[in-house]
């Protein structure tokens, strides 16, 4: 059996009907592309897009963890509602060439996660979130954010709001190798966060929730990334 080209680890956070993604894959490259064109798999059609990976990626930190059915993976190993049918989709199309994990940060436990995941007939493996996966992925203020990582194991590209699933699904293509309908750009690395497409902020500057119970910080979350400014801006207060 090949070995999978690209994986998906994802950070579900059920509460705020979220998902947080790092993607791994195969690193990018013409020859590699062309070589592996699978003609059972053909290029997406619509509009010819633009991709871009980071032209100076860094390392990506390796983890083990154990999913909510007990089995252990790892990265050495083989966003909300609307967005999981897509990713759900891409692994049951890419299934021998990418790997969805998800990473649960619901406060509300093991269980709620488990029924999350039965109700949506998720595919892909899904663990706990915890303090050691906090610290090898930092700088998640905000669901969904995606990681781009590559075979070598190194952050290729990063998003913060929901995936566009044509976007996704030619990252998955370039990554593993295959015909894309698309630019490949290298770009220089953003540290800004920006919450577009529909990304909602789990940290409000100023605004000290950690003293609220877990089902009241949600729901104060979800208030502040709903609610829109009173100055005539169009943004939430969140944002």
């Amino acid at each position: 059996m090949r070995s999978r080209d690209t994986f998906l680890v994802g950070i579900v956070g059920v509460a705020l009907l979220a998902i947080s993604v790092v993607w791994l894959g195969a690193r990018y490259s013409r020859a590699a592309r062309d070589e592996a064109a699978d003609a059972s798999s053909p290029e997406p059609a619509g509009e010819r897009m633009t991709i871009r990976f980071f032209r100076h990626p860094a390392d990506a930190p390796s983890f083990s963890a154990r999913t909510i059915d007990g089995r252990e993976i790892s990265l050495a190993s083989p966003p909300c509602r609307a967005e999981i049918p897509d990713l759900i989709a891409l692994q049951a199309k890419y299934g021998d060439r990418l790997q969805v994990i998800g990473i649960s940060q619901d406060e509300a436990g093991v269980e709620v996660v488990k029924r999350f995941v039965a109700e949506h007939a998720m595919n892909y493996p899904i663990v706990m979130a915890s303090p050691e996966l906090d610290k090898l992925f930092p700088g998640v203020a905000a669901l969904p954010t995606s990681f781009v990582i590559d075979r070598d194991g190194r952050i290729v590209q990063k998003h913060v709001g929901m995936l566009a699933a044509r976007l996704t699904e030619e990252e998955t293509r370039a990554l593993a190798g295959l015909s894309v309908n698309a630019t490949i750009e290298e770009v220089d690395q953003t540290q800004g966060l920006k919450l577009d497409n529909g990304a909602q902020a789990l940290n409000i500057p100023g605004v000290d929730l950690s003293k609220l119970s877990p089902a009241k910080r949600t729901e104060a979350l979800e208030k502040l990334n709903a609610k829109p400014c009173t100055c005539g801006c169009d943004l939430t207060v969140a944002r």
